[in-house]
């Protein structure tokens, strides 16, 4: 992977925005060349480069209450952390990380004072889990992002060339009552110039697009700047595959507006953000050839290759479709034809880990080789026996090294951060698919104990059987209860939604539909504030649907398992499924739909 000068030279490949003069080119290729040297340098001796990191992060935190309580007294090897540190989930953390949010000043997990949390789209208690993170944490992330950069100028050149129609969000940003910040890293990568500073500095959205609050005007505005400069567009992203589908939907919906602004060369009143209207004004004209050929293009309902027809020049296409987006790659190809889908790095809000070096391979096959100067890692081997491992000295006796990972195994991620998370894990279930150099590569398999996914929302099993016992209360003054249930995460249409199969015992009169339907908008009021949010906020999950089956559906699929060789001693009704001819068989046994009614709280 790595290459020299004169080999990035002969690629034409560059970093960053537009060059403009040949010294501009070298300098830019000088760039990548040391960025890709570094890439080899970090991946051919990742276990000496993991000890270092542990040592910084040890004699950078020793003053900390944490690591004090922990008994590591100042060492820094990597026998006493293991001896000393517990591995942790986010509960024995949270007390904490709650001082700090209150307003403890002092070293709790990290000396570096925490500049703001991160917060996670996984839950804790039906609420999202507070990340701290300090100053230095934004420049680690940014370099993981320039290195991939250099990887992918190597593999497509002339990205410096056009602009990016991305599409980027904020979510809501709370403070915490000593004053600091709580929001989505990407939010915070957003208000804190990091957007700058991406390589990709040419956009055809302005950044006050990006910055407005309400989903609708941010997302019109990104579209029509988008349309605007269709040929200027090279590549086409948005962080994960559902924002992009959520792109693509609107679009459908909204061509007729959007193809009247263009004529016109104003901007609806729809959009009201005085920022916003400012600085379309400065790219919209009037053009009614591109107004006759956005109608053209959306009017017969043709969306097959939509993206490469509007944007002809675009090379690929930026986003993430691995783990639980990979639910989407099908409808992606059907309106992004045979560009790539490129999914660049992996990262949380608790660390950024690697980097694709592969960017242009099928979306099946992505993996991510983990750059060991990121922070510490762990691995929690995963067998069936290991999945309800709890945490402390049982799990921390099981836990490998980096360097140590074995080929085709499955682990569960633990990290050490430098922002003072200590073997903390993180819910990433991940499967080592070979190496590079000697660092190794990993593909994301899911997230630990989640059923059910559209986006950013993760809702285990225990999430969901408190949902359907909330709901199912209001079938017990109809003499009705749920007998059995299992769940699918629909993504069919845009946006996904849940789907929820019932098969009631009736004991009375049948259930009336005005009830069926209240026991959806139950069912998502008793859900994480992350779904929540997305329902109410973003608009990227869609209504919850409960599906009621005809008595008998589960024993047709207890049957349908034995017939496929599971033991009917052991056998255990699943409570989501993702295999088609179970959805199908499900689908087929449907007596009646019901849709939440109503936006939860």
């Amino acid at each position: 992977m790595a290459a020299t000068t004169d080999e990035l030279r002969a690629t034409g490949a560059t970093l960053g925005s537009a060059v403009s003069s040949p010294a501009a080119a070298e300098e830019a290729n000088a760039k990548d060349a040391e960025k890709l040297r570094f890439i080899k340098e970090m991946t051919s001796d990742v276990d000496s480069v993991q000890e270092r990191v542990l040592a910084e992060i040890l004699a950078r935190n020793a003053g900390t209450e944490y690591l004090s309580n922990c008994g590591l007294d100042g060492h820094t090897d990597r026998a006493t952390f293991r001896g000393k540190v517990p591995v942790v989930s986010y509960d024995a953390l949270q007390p904490y990380i709650q001082r700090i949010a209150n307003g403890d000043r002092s070293p709790v997990l990290s000396t570096r004072p925490v500049s703001e949390f991160f917060t996670s789209s996984g839950t804790s208690a039906g609420e999202c889990k507070l990340m701290p993170t300090v100053d230095d944490e934004h420049d680690r992330r940014q370099m993981l992002s320039s290195l991939f950069m250099a990887v992918m100028n190597l593999y497509m050149p002339g990205l410096h060339k056009g602009k990016g129609l991305y599409f980027f969000f904020v979510k809501p940003e709370t403070t915490t009552p000593s004053g600091l910040m709580a929001r989505p890293v990407l939010t915070s990568y957003y208000k804190n110039e990091q957007l700058k500073k991406r390589p990709y500095r040419s956009y055809t959205s302005p950044t006050a697009a990006f910055l407005c609050a309400d989903v609708f005007q941010s997302m019109y505005a990104q579209m029509l700047c988008g349309l605007c400069q269709r040929h200027d567009v090279i590549l086409l992203g948005a962080i994960f595959a559902a924002g992009l589908l959520r792109a693509i939907r609107f679009l459908q919906l909204n061509w007729e507006q959007l193809a009247a602004d263009i004529e016109a060369g104003t901007l609806t009143p729809r959009v009201t953000d005085a920022s916003v209207r400012q600085a379309v004004a400065g790219i919209i004209r009037p053009d009614p050839e591109l107004s006759r050929f956005v109608r053209d293009e959306c009017c017969n309902g043709d969306w097959a290759g939509i993206v490469t027809r509007i944007w002809p020049n675009t090379k690929y296409v930026d986003v993430i479709v691995t783990g639980a987006m990979a639910q989407y790659i099908p409808i992606l190809r059907h309106y992004c034809g045979n560009l790539p889908l490129v999914s660049g790095t992996y990262g949380s809000s608790e660390c950024y880990f690697g980097i694709n070096l592969r960017p242009l391979c099928d979306p099946s096959e992505v993996a991510y080789t983990v750059m060991p100067n990121m922070g510490y890692f762990e691995f929690l081997p995963v067998d069936d026996d290991d999945e309800a491992a709890g945490d402390g000295e049982a799990a921390s006796g099981k836990l490998v090294d980096l360097a140590r990972v074995e080929d085709g195994r499955e682990y569960e991620l633990v990290i050490t951060t430098y922002a003072g998370l200590n073997r903390y894990r993180v819910g990433d279930v991940l499967r080592v698919a070979g190496f590079h150099n000697a660092a190794p590569q990993f593909q994301v398999v899911r997230r630990k104990n989640v059923l059910l996914s559209i986006e950013l929302d993760k809702t285990d099993e225990a999430e969901l059987q408190r949902a359907v016992e909330r709901a199912s209360a209001l079938l017990r003054p109809r003499g009705a209860s749920v007998a059995e249930y299992t769940s699918h995460a629909c993504t069919r249409r845009i946006p996904g939604h849940y789907v929820i199969y019932w098969e009631l015992l009736v004991t009375g009169a049948a259930v009336d539909k005005e009830t069926l339907d209240g026991c959806c908008l139950e069912m998502e009021e008793a859900l994480s504030i992350v779904y929540r949010q997305s329902r109410v906020v973003d608009g990227s999950i869609g209504p919850l649907e409960i599906r009621v089956v005809r008595p008998g559906t589960f024993e047709e699929l207890m049957d349908d398992a034995i017939s496929r060789g599971a033991s009917i001693n052991q056998y255990k009704v699943p409570r989501c499924t993702t295999l088609p001819r179970i959805v199908e068989l499900l689908d087929s046994c449907v007596v009646s739909s019901h849709f939440s009614p109503a936006l939860p709280h």
